[in-house]
């Protein structure tokens, strides 16, 4: 499969340089060979047809709801349908197998084929007209009676409520259907526990599916769920039993508006516009292919956000319209209050006053995503969201309630990522888990019908399995170059090669990154070597020795190497650092050498300060502790370094910024919190200071261990959240998006690196994971596009 993107690989020329004088490099042995260029799958087919879906939504026909239109008659008259139309597609739309079903092959939708059947019979009975086609209906119901009692079926919203009492209307009609007695009186029965309640959640419910009683006693008091746009609840059905009992001219507005646009039958649902469009810039992002759609999705959003604005109703009342669309414009920059889920905060309150078709375990797994996107110190809503979501999720997979694979599988990565879920592990997941069908379950199934998955699929597999082949290439050259150093020659040293370059493309996995990954990657070894100095490989002559060097850089032949150990590590720093200045330079057209000594500088300066504290007798306050310990964790040449190679110019005034700072620091604060977090039973034997130590330590016995492990919790929290509220504001910013998404990123990177004990020490726990972005090609069956 990856020979056939071969030619879309362009394999750069390896250059060499000659030792320095100085016994260092001027340049790097083996300058990084950028890999690629680009992947160019901007021809593909797949693309074309995905922008064309992303222009419209189109909403496949309803047997089921066309139906009911097709009941409403004409004004005053008994004998013909307002809407013939309707009737007509009835008419000539029945299924080989006697039935009117939207997806009549799916074995577990034959629920929603009784359903859409029954509803289709009654509209011929009524008008008295294709008979023959009646017996043919009532054949295939006699055939599948059996399905509507079958718990394992896929039940439609309403199910129980409008099946028997289109089974009554059938009956008042003098239709002889095929099902006894007992059977009737046992769904009837269940019909009615189902109505039993008094709540608000349940009482629209039951206007819902109104449609299901022969005589409701109140439509009037029905009406009141009546949208600006004439329709009960967006359904042609609702709306149309309406019309049915009311002749109401707003209910008969919207449904010759429907029929304006789709001629001759219904969807299920209309308007489904913004949630659809919604949906497909989540599976976008979450297949990651949303690189290729930049355009396309920015039109979209801006267009939500504008419906958000205006308070438009197919937003304000689907719960999952409204989560999906709060992250996701959160996410993306745009300015929204979580006020808008006043109501949903607790639980019990939720269950009692939503409606059940918003009740179904995907509407609350959205709630629980979009909980987590509290920027604010006061969002209690969205945190209160948060514990009753993930309690509830929690509790449904270990029943194992959640009955569907794929979203069995989505609800169960969510709760155990909840921060730290990276790009290509969750594009990987989605990928496997993409089905080519495309159907939802509302009344009945339906599906856009533009919108095909076999594109998405066919794109996302091509793009990550294209990815993946250059990161091997470039793990490759990465490997060699640890041995031109001799790095792997320094025994006290953990080699973490492979660590580092999956963290950078779980997260830069473009090929227009390569650069990006492969400083990542660099610098990540590079500074693991200086931490393993520090803590068991060097000497303090050593370590000063080091520290003097990086002072002096390009002078340091005035200083000297006092081991060759310190000579093989400074080799590599030097000419790394000297290596990416250069290109880094380049892409910015303007020099960054000196901000890139810089980093080094101040990493060593608050490493040498702990390595004081820890030989000492004096012990640090928290606070001295953290100034110097979240730079100490040492994720300044990791990432400050790759942002030089994200695509857009930093500028020096943005790399100067508090902004800049903030990110930087808030950032570090939650990887040295979580380290800390992780590590301090090992570190206290080691006699290494730690943040959960220092605060027992200072309390004087008022601080227990379990309360310093509190607050290091509550901290994490707090500077996660105004990480990620500087992340997506835009006001003020002068530091890139895409920068300040790294720092976003590489917190998540640290949440998984620190799930449960210390992953970077524990090389088990990322086995998996690495062969998941890196070694792993994705193969899934067959199909055609």
């Amino acid at each position: 499969m990856l020979l056939a993107y071969g030619n879309t690989f362009k394999l750069l020329s390896q250059q060499k340089t000659e030792r320095s004088p100085s016994g260092a490099y001027a340049h790097s042995k083996t300058p990084t060979k950028r890999i690629v260029q680009r992947v160019d799958l901007q021809g593909d087919g797949s693309i074309a047809k995905i922008k064309d879906m992303l222009h419209k939504v189109e909403l496949s026909a309803s047997p089921y709801d066309t139906a009911w239109v097709a009941m409403v008659p004409a004004g005053d008259s008994s004998n013909q349908s307002r809407f013939p139309e309707c009737l007509n597609w009835i008419l000539e739309n029945q299924n080989p197998d006697g039935s009117w079903a939207f997806h009549p092959s799916d074995p577990l939708l034959v629920k929603d084929s009784l359903s859409s059947t029954l509803a289709c019979i009654l509209a011929l009975q009524k008008w008295n007209v294709g008979q023959r086609l009646v017996n043919r209906g009532l054949d295939f119901i006699g055939s599948n009676k059996w399905a509507a009692t079958d718990s394992k079926q896929k039940c439609p919203i309403g199910f129980d409520v409008i099946f028997p009492g289109m089974i009554e209307r059938a009956q008042h009609m003098g239709l002889a259907l095929p099902i006894n007695t007992y059977s009737l009186d046992a769904m009837l029965n269940k019909r009615d526990l189902e109505i039993q309640s008094g709540l608000e959640g349940k009482n629209k419910y039951l206007a819902y599916v109104a449609e299901g009683f022969t005589k409701p006693d109140e439509w009037k008091d029905i009406m009141k769920y009546q949208r600006s746009n004439g329709s009960l609840f967006n359904s042609p059905s609702t709306t149309a039993a309406a019309l049915l009992h009311l002749n109401d001219d707003k209910c008969f507005m919207y449904l010759n508006s429907l029929l304006q646009r789709y001629e001759n039958a219904v969807p299920t649902i209309y308007p489904l516009d913004i949630y659809a469009r919604l949906c497909t810039v989540d599976k976008l992002e979450r297949l990651g292919i949303d690189q290729y759609f930049r355009n396309e999705i920015q039109t979209i959003l801006d267009e939500i956000y504008r419906c958000w604005l205006q308070g438009d109703e197919e937003i304000f009342s689907d719960i999952a319209c409204l989560a999906m669309g709060f992250r996701l414009l959160r996410m993306n920059g745009y300015e929204i209050s979580s006020d808008v889920f006043a109501g949903l905060d607790e639980q019990e309150q939720f269950f009692n006053s939503v409606s059940e078709q918003y009740k179904d375990t995907n509407t609350i797994l959205e709630l629980y995503k979009a909980s987590q996107m509290a920027i604010l110190p006061s969002e209690h809503i969205l945190e209160k969201i948060y514990v009753w979501t993930s309690s509830f999720l929690k509790l449904a997979i270990g029943k194992g309630a959640v009955g569907e694979k794929q979203l069995h599988k989505e609800v169960e990565y969510a709760l155990k990522y909840p921060h730290a879920s990276l790009e290509r592990l969750e594009n990987r997941k989605s990928i496997e888990l993409q089905e080519i069908d495309n159907v939802r379950l509302l009344k009945t199934s339906y599906s856009c019908s533009n919108i095909d998955n076999k594109y998405l699929l066919d794109l996302s597999l091509k793009d990550f399995n294209a990815c993946q082949y250059i990161h091997q290439k470039e793990l490759k050259i990465l490997e060699r170059w640890v041995k031109e150093y001799r790095m792997d020659e320094l025994k006290f040293a953990r080699q973490k090669i492979t660590y580092g370059f999956f963290a950078a493309a779980s997260v830069l996995f473009s090929p227009e990154h390569s650069d990006a990954r492969i400083a990542w990657a660099k610098f990540t070894v590079l500074v693991t070597l200086i931490d393993d100095l520090f803590d068991v490989g060097g000497s303090e002559k050593e370590i000063l020795n080091m520290f003097e060097l990086v002072k002096k850089w390009d002078k340091h032949s005035e200083v000297g190497f006092c081991s060759e150990q310190i000579e093989i590590i400074f080799s590599a720093v030097y000419d790394t650092t000297n290596e990416f200045a250069v290109k880094a330079g380049i892409e910015q057209g303007r020099s960054v050498k000196d901000h890139l000594i810089e980093i080094w500088l101040i990493l060593l300066e608050t490493m040498w300060r702990e390595f004081e504290w820890a030989r000492g007798e004096s012990v640090p306050s928290v606070d001295d502790y953290m100034s110097s310990a979240y730079v100490s964790v040492a994720l300044g040449p990791v990432v400050l370094v790759p942002l030089y190679f994200l695509g857009c110019k930093l500028s020096e005034e943005a790399v100067k910024s508090k902004e800049y700072d903030d990110l930087f620091r808030h950032m570090s604060i939650i990887s040295r919190l979580l380290n800390d977090l992780t590590t301090v039973k090992r570190e206290s034997e080691q006699g290494k200071l730690n943040s959960l130590a220092l605060r027992v330590i200072h309390g004087d016995g008022s601080v227990s261990e379990e309360e310093a492990i509190s607050e290091t919790k509550r901290l994490i929290e707090s500077h996660r959240r105004e990480l990620l509220r500087m992340v997506v504001q835009t006001e003020g910013s002068v530091v890139p998006k895409v920068c300040k998404d790294l720092f976003w990123k590489t917190s998540k990177i640290v949440h998984l690196f620190y799930m449960g004990k210390d992953g970077f020490s524990s090389p088990h726990e990322m086995i998996g994971a690495i062969n998941t972005v890196i070694n792993k090609p994705i193969l899934l069956p067959p199909y055609s596009p």
